[in-house]
């Protein structure tokens, strides 16, 4: 009993022992470590939260959004404050690319959009030559095609039979009134009734009660205007008619490119509906005269469609290429990708050293996917042309000079729900 009472004093005395000598070990080193690591930082170190960065505090704490311990804000070291740099890490996730750029002359392809249309020298209106109701159609429906002297419909004029009646009552005294005779003659004649007609009516004796409108063109129909049993009037239209054996193709120009795409342009085009298939044209025509609405004027090219492949309506994208002598002469070009607009302004991040700066650009005119700088960079320089917009998010991040806020400050960033937080006092709902 003894023994056992001896062995428990002892292990108690070991463990007592044990836990003196850890606690002279490392008893309090959690706590120096800390109070080392704030003292290594400077008194000047601004102190943000990583998921709220627009929250910026001269002393370490807890974020007052969402309770995060605050971190040093970061800062280059003797660098420029203007140029921002990302770690490689960052940069590959942006996938950021650079490209140098260079004068040099090149030809001005410009992309233009259109749609097929009918030729307007080839589409005809079909109207009647006499008044009367439409006892009969031959052609019912749009897209058929017709033929030139097809019947097209039967009319019953009343005003016809009358001045049939007229005609053989002219005839009949026409040796002592020639002039009676022939003044029939022609008012029949300026309604499109022929002269074999005419005599098919005095040989007849008796007034034709029907009469049939013909064809004058060959084509297809385009608009169907009138109905069975309709009462029409001289000259009202029963058909639009047109030829598409002949197309136009009319392609929209903004009022940037009005000064490049000029009459006698090669421009290749395509249509949806035939992959891989290209046609070739010359512009034959610029409409002087700029839509208001629109604030477009149309180029005409005019094709032809004896295969009958292209239809009316059909969307078209072409590209233009400019007319002999218009080159862009040591000038430096941009691709699209690389700007960034503000309204305005064009921003681009220019590449110095290690990290990455913004650079206002003064733009001229588009040629095909790049822009003509005018001012802002320099021959030589490497411009980012992919993944500007993640390096600009960045920046706003760091409350840098950006896209969006040119003077630099804290942003919004969307996750402080309706506060703004900034410096040393808390803002509060």
């Amino acid at each position: 009993m003894k023994t056992r009472n001896k062995n428990r004093i002892k292990a108690v005395a070991i463990l007592a022992l044990g836990l003196l000598l850890g606690w002279l070990i490392f008893g309090g080193s959690g706590q120096n470590d800390k109070e080392q690591a704030q003292e290594e930082v400077s008194e000047d170190t601004i102190w943000t939260c990583s998921m709220h960065p627009q929250i910026q505090q001269p002393e370490p704490g807890d974020c007052p959004l969402c309770g995060m311990d605050l971190i040093p804000l970061e800062e280059d070291e003797g660098g420029d404050p203007a140029v921002f740099v990302m770690s490689e890490n960052a940069l590959r996730l942006a996938n950021v690319s650079t490209m140098i750029i260079g004068t040099s002359d090149a030809e001005r392809a410009i992309r233009l959009n259109g749609k097929v249309q009918v030729d307007e020298r080839n589409s005809y209106s079909q109207s009647t030559h006499l008044p009367g109701r439409i006892e009969q159609l031959r052609i019912n429906f749009t897209g058929e095609k017709v033929s030139r002297g097809q019947t097209l419909a039967q009319i019953y004029s009343p005003e016809m039979v009358t001045a049939q009646q007229e005609l053989l009552q002219a005839f009949a005294i026409r040796n002592s009134q020639p002039e009676l005779f022939e003044a029939a003659k022609t008012k029949l004649s300026n309604w499109k009734i022929s002269n074999a007609q005419i005599d098919q009516i005095i040989a007849n004796e008796k007034p034709l009660d029907r009469f049939y409108i013909q064809a004058d063109v060959s084509g297809v129909v385009t608009k169907k205007n009138v109905e069975l049993g309709d009462y029409v009037e001289r000259g009202m239209s029963l058909y639009e008619i047109a030829d598409l054996s002949k197309l136009w193709v009319l392609f929209d120009v903004y009022e940037s490119q009005m000064a490049w795409v000029k009459e006698g342009s090669k421009i290749s085009f395509t249509v949806n509906s035939l992959p891989g298939e290209t046609f070739d044209g010359t512009i034959s025509f610029v409409d002087p005269l700029l839509n208001a609405q629109t604030r477009v004027a149309t180029a005409r090219v005019e094709v032809n469609n004896k295969e009958g492949k292209l239809k009316p309506e059909m969307f078209a994208s072409g590209t233009v290429q400019a007319a002999p002598g218009q080159t862009v002469e040591n000038e430096m070009v941009l691709p699209k990708s690389a700007i960034l607009w503000t309204g305005k302004r064009a921003i681009v991040y220019v590449k110095e050293g290690n990290g990455f700066a913004l650079r206002e650009v003064n733009l001229g005119s588009v040629l095909g996917e790049n822009y003509i700088v005018k001012s802002g960079l320099s021959e030589g320089e490497e411009v980012v042309v992919n993944g500007a917009f993640t390096i600009d998010a960045a920046v706003q991040l760091s409350g840098r000079p950006s896209m969006m806020s040119p003077q630099g400050g804290s942003v919004n960033t969307g996750h402080n729900h309706g506060e703004t937080i900034s410096g040393d006092a808390p803002a509060t709902n």
